[in-house]
């Protein structure tokens, strides 16, 4: 469950610190533009989905920021819709990233059909913290609208880090009662396995059909 009264939105932790920090969203925007100067590797999360698909796949970056990953990927010659709760994020996405589609919107409330785009997509990647920057109470409800917004044999991949007030598995607990399977557990977006003591959560998710089976 949500934790919301119908008509109550909730804000995020983010919009919590932006609001603290009116600064911080441009600082994080210009951290990344100055690593990408420095000729770092920022895509490594996309490099993993792009292996995960053929070509012109559809995917999702919920939670996308300044477009590090959806961008890579378009570039990749995939169909990219990226959405984001931060508009200045967005304003970067659109500047240093143009080609995808890129959206305003609270993942807690993200009915992506309601504005012109189909909820069909192969790939959803939660990366960045996404996850640990969202309002506790929902948590459920975005990983419950991941589970709506993918197709058939989608898959939903999500990374994110521990000791950051969202236990792994809490976490996997919560993707399980909104409808996902978890298919494979990594400690990194390189392939690393998942052990008891990773200290990082990358986790690929498919959906779980009625008949309790993951296809």
């Amino acid at each position: 469950m949500s934790g919301r009264t119908p008509g109550q939105r909730t804000s995020s932790r983010w919009e919590e610190i932006t609001a603290a920090n009116p600064a911080h969203s441009t600082w994080y925007v210009e951290r990344f533009r100055a690593m990408v100067a420095q000729g770092q590797d920022i895509v490594g999360e996309a490099r993993l989905i792009d292996a995960m698909l053929g070509r012109r796949g559809r995917v999702l970056d919920a939670g996308c920021g300044p477009g590090r990953l959806g961008g890579y990927l378009h570039d990749s010659g995939h169909v990219v819709v990226g959405v984001d709760v931060d508009p200045i994020l967005i304003t970067a996405a659109e500047e240093d990233h143009p080609g995808p589609t890129w959206l305003v919107g609270d993942l807690a409330e993200l009915d992506l059909p309601a504005r012109g785009i189909e909820a069909d997509f192969d790939a959803i990647v939660c990366a960045g913290n996404v996850m640990t920057f969202l309002a506790p109470s929902t948590r459920e409800s975005v990983l419950s609208g991941f589970a709506r917004h993918i197709a058939p044999t989608g898959r939903v991949v999500v990374g994110f880090a521990a000791g950051r007030g969202y236990e792994f598995p809490q976490f996997l607990a919560d993707a399980a009662a909104s409808g996902l399977s978890a298919d494979l557990l990594l400690s990194t977006w390189d392939l690393r396995p998942f052990t008891n003591d990773s200290d990082f959560l990358v986790a690929v998710f498919s959906l779980e059909h009625p008949s309790g089976d993951s296809r």
